[in-house]
């Protein structure tokens, strides 16, 4: 096994033990040594890759937002309807771990990823950055409010309801 190879073990197994972790308690009560332990790796493979507890939901959030990204823009043109409803898709099929950073009062990490990557960028120019800020935000919004309802609806319906409102 290569560097990389293990270096990705190595934080597979940390994401997985903080996640299993986070089952059982809250992120303030769970140490370094308690996810190293879990993931049977050392705290220097820890400190290697992460600098804070955090680190390691950002670092899954944004892998598995980006890997619903990417698996979508290769999918060819879509409307937008069409990606709220892979959105939504992507957010049902992941439904434990954002209902567990919700449970745990964490879902303010998938925002700074979700903005990072869906949000409005330096080099935009005014109106453009409000348009997409707007955009980003308010589905965020509906995200974390049905994520909050305990995601009682399909991805469907979801979906079906954005694009009712848009329509109105």
């Amino acid at each position: 096994m290569g560097n990389e190879e293990r270096n990705t073990y190595v934080k597979v197994q940390i994401i997985n033990a903080l996640i299993v972790l986070l089952k059982e308690r809250e992120l303030s009560n769970i140490s370094i040594s308690d996810i190293t332990t879990t993931a049977q790796v050392s705290r220097n493979s820890f400190y290697r890759n992460y600098s804070k507890k955090e680190d390691i939901l950002l670092d899954h959030i944004h892998s598995i937002l980006q890997g619903w990204r990417l698996d979508y823009d290769n999918d060819g043109d879509h409307t937008n309807e069409e990606m709220y409803g892979s959105l939504f898709a992507h957010l049902k099929e992941n439904c434990d771990f954002y209902l567990l950073l919700k449970k745990r009062g964490l879902f303010h990490l998938f925002l700074d990823v979700f903005l990072s990557i869906f949000g409005s960028k330096p080099d935009q120019d005014n109106l453009s950055a409000y348009i997409v800020s707007f955009i980003a935000y308010g589905t965020y919004g509906w995200i974390e409010e049905w994520i909050g309802r305990g995601m009682q609806e399909s991805a469907e319906s979801m979906t079906a309801l954005l694009s009712s409102q848009g329509k109105r």
